[in-house]
């Protein structure tokens, strides 16, 4: 493989041109309430070449090694009929062979389609058994495995095993028109146990459900709340994380001040960082899918911005070093800007201090979905509590957040201890890619003068 695609690029005309390969084979299927749907397998190739001439992109999408110097050709011809600048792309270290072969705990690929059926029965039968008013089940199974070859014109040649599972839970009660939902997933790169022994989840996510139906709706108005840790790495991944990423900065010149290198965004109190080189976590590999080696990245610290995300293209035409966050959802896709693990640092607070410092307030606990606009977001919480004197009270419903990203985190006032970045079943979606692989972290935090919608 390495030969054929180094020989494809022999003689190529481009500034820069890379070749990406990609084989997957992948198996997924789902109980929708009591009936098993949805279940297949996919094996495919994939790939795509990207060359560059004069500032101007070409790509070649195709999905057999057949004629592949014709592919580089028609890849550099149209690189060259949009090109009209200088090809500027940032200096990294090259890195001339590297293979990255998975390595497993214990390999999905050795058990039985049967045994993942008979697992994924047993959870749903304790979700539509759970009671009366759950009346239907999302109970889903996806393994994919990635294998990914890479060359460029630098005289790389990379090969890189990605490997998943997800498990994803879901149970609907329903009362009436009303119909509430509750969700926990799981996913790792390298244990098919990920998955086992969730019996007391998927109990627990029928009767969040069930009990969600007769909670009351959250009050509207300004509110002081603690963010989980699930919830607070959501919202530094889709409210601030997704402003970091250069090239979206560099094609918004009002988002590049916004984000200017040095303004103040935060509290003191708030350090974010983004680290594609933590083992075993989603957005982890050695190299990013330029070829540039991942690494550890400061966006904020004490407060202040102190970096972005870049590709090598982002880098060289903002002056700025790489990042090795140039990333891609399958071989046949480009390569662009993408988060890896993005986190809020631990404080020094206790769980418990942040509570006790509140006598009024929202304890909202897993995301529900939302959506960002520039530096406005909205969320919505999966579901909340009251906080009572200091104490997780009743169950609420509907809680959304919504507000300036730089305000609200300038309202953070506590940052607890308590870290937790734990890989879950979704991933991350931008320009028509989607799912990315990535993890969200974060310890509890806690904001004042919150804007809550709801009731």
């Amino acid at each position: 493989m390495k030969q054929l695609l180094l020989d494809a690029l022999k003689g190529c005309v481009a500034d820069y041109a890379e070749i990406c390969f990609e084989e997957t084979d992948s198996t997924s299927f789902s109980y929708q309430g009591e009936n098993l749907e949805n279940a297949g397998t996919l094996c495919g190739v994939s790939g795509m070449v990207r060359a560059c001439v004069k500032g101007g992109w070409g790509t070649c999408t195709f999905d057999t090694l057949d004629h592949l110097k014709e592919k580089v050709a028609s890849a550099c011809a149209d690189a060259a009929l949009v090109g009209n600048e200088k090809t500027i792309l940032a200096d990294c270290v090259v890195v001339p062979e590297l293979l990255a072969p998975a390595t497993f705990l214990h390999d999905f690929r050795g058990v039985s389609l049967d045994e993942k059926i008979r697992q994924l029965k047993i959870y749903n039968d304790i979700i539509l058994k759970s009671g009366s008013a759950v009346k239907s089940s999302n109970v889903s199974y996806m393994e994919k495995f990635r294998r990914v070859y890479f060359v460029s014109t630098r005289g790389d040649y990379h090969m890189k095993e990605i490997p998943r599972v997800v498990l994803r839970l879901t149970a609907f009660a329903r009362k009436g028109d009303q119909v509430q939902p509750a969700t926990e997933s799981f996913s790792s790169l390298n244990d098919y146990d990920v998955i086992l022994n969730r019996e007391n989840v998927a109990l627990e996510v029928a009767e969040r459900a069930n009990a969600l139906l007769s909670a009351p709706k959250c009050e509207g108005g300004r509110s002081t709340v603690i963010l989980r840790p699930d919830f607070a790495g959501v919202f530094i991944h889709e409210a601030f994380g997704h402003l970091s990423e250069a090239d979206f900065l560099y094609e918004n010149p009002q988002m590049r001040d916004l984000m200017k290198i040095g303004r103040s965004v935060g509290t003191e109190k708030l350090n974010v960082f983004d680290d594609g080189t933590i083992p075993g976590k989603l957005g982890s590999m050695p190299l990013d899918d330029e070829g540039v080696p991942m690494q550890k990245t400061q966006l904020i610290r004490k407060g202040e911005l102190v970096g972005h995300l870049h590709s090598r293209e982002t880098a060289g035409k903002m002056g700025a070093e790489v990042t090795g966050n140039a990333r891609r959802i399958s071989a046949s896709k480009e390569p662009i800007v993408r988060m890896t693990n993005t986190y809020i640092a631990p404080g020094e607070s206790t769980k418990e201090e942040l509570f006790s410092g509140v006598d009024d307030g929202i304890y909202a606990c897993g995301a529900f979905g939302g959506q960002t606009m520039m530096e406005m977001f909205t969320f919505s919480a999966a579901y909340a509590y009251r906080i009572r004197k200091g104490k997780k009270a009743e169950l609420i419903r509907d809680v959304v957040l919504s507000g300036n990203v730089f305000e609200t985190m300038h309202n953070i006032d506590a940052v607890a201890n308590d870290f937790e970045l734990r890989n879950t079943g979704g991933g991350c979606g931008k320009g028509g890619q989607f799912p990315l692989p990535v993890t969200c972290g974060a310890p509890h935090i806690r904001l004042r003068d919150v804007l809550i919608g709801g009731n």
